[in-house]
């Protein structure tokens, strides 16, 4: 995506995040990446973050991503979670990224354990932790979940149950921070172009057969969830909390 040049953020008013200050967990590629590059384009200041030193030394060294700060967080990690975030003056948005599949292997419990600590557990720890700049900022959380959240697939039981978990956690999130005016929602990203599905759009009958059951006949982009991280960021959501935004489609609803 060009971080300037985008559908997706040509329907906002350009400067929206000016002063603002944006941290993206799983941020290295794929969703949450294209999640970063979105409010950077709009004036945030970006903290991106992911555990891999090789993708993150490329990321800084292109100079197209400049506004975005590139730091390096193991989530699975309370305490290097806390340390990271306690460096951290104010944060008004918290996007909760950070997501794995390990097709077939989640049938081993410490897979399975493992799907569950980075899809689900480490959101609450990243929430918990910036709670204070957060309430401060009266600031807000968007969560990914996924349309798995709401159908099967017997390949990723710990990916299905941890996205299904993502939906209770963002419902209850919202009650115990909404007194201090934190507003906690959820999208739910369907059949997406990125590197974790790309076994399936590069094959031309799975692509075809996914295609064929969304309402729009074809695969959403990276790109596609941004308007809708970006709205539930925004002034415009300013009542909405507690709910999941599904931005698949039309796939689950198909058949």
């Amino acid at each position: 995506m060009s971080m300037f040049e985008t559908q997706h953020l040509n329907a906002f008013r350009p400067g929206l995040f000016d002063g603002k200050s944006v941290l993206v967990s799983g941020a290295t590629s794929g969703i949450g990446l294209a999640i970063a590059e979105g409010f950077a384009s709009l004036g945030a200041q970006v903290i991106a973050t992911g555990s891999s030193l090789a993708k993150l030394d490329i990321l800084r060294a292109d100079s197209t991503r400049s506004p975005i700060r590139f730091a390096q967080l193991d989530v699975r990690n309370a305490e290097a979670i806390q340390s990271f975030l306690s460096g951290l003056d104010t944060l008004d948005v918290l996007v909760n990224a950070a997501g794995v599949a390990r097709p077939f292997d989640e049938y081993r419990d410490d897979v399975f354990r493992e799907v569950l600590d980075v899809n689900l557990t480490a959101a609450m720890r990243l929430t918990m932790a910036a709670r204070p700049q957060l309430e401060r900022a009266k600031g807000c959380v968007i969560n990914v979940a996924s349309m798995l959240s709401y159908i099967a697939d017997v390949e990723v039981p710990a990916y299905c149950a941890s996205k299904t978990g993502v939906l209770g956690l963002t419902r209850s999130l919202a009650h115990a921070f909404g007194a201090a005016g934190v507003r906690i929602n959820a999208i739910a990203p369907g059949y997406h172009r990125t590197d974790m599905t790309r076994p399936l759009w590069e094959s031309p009958v799975a692509a075809d057969k996914i295609a064929a059951r969304s309402a729009l006949k074809r695969w959403g982009e990276a790109e596609d969830l941004v308007g809708a991280t970006l709205f539930l960021a925004s002034p415009g959501a300013a009542f909405i909390t507690g709910v999941t935004l599904p931005v698949d489609g039309g796939y689950v609803s198909g058949s």
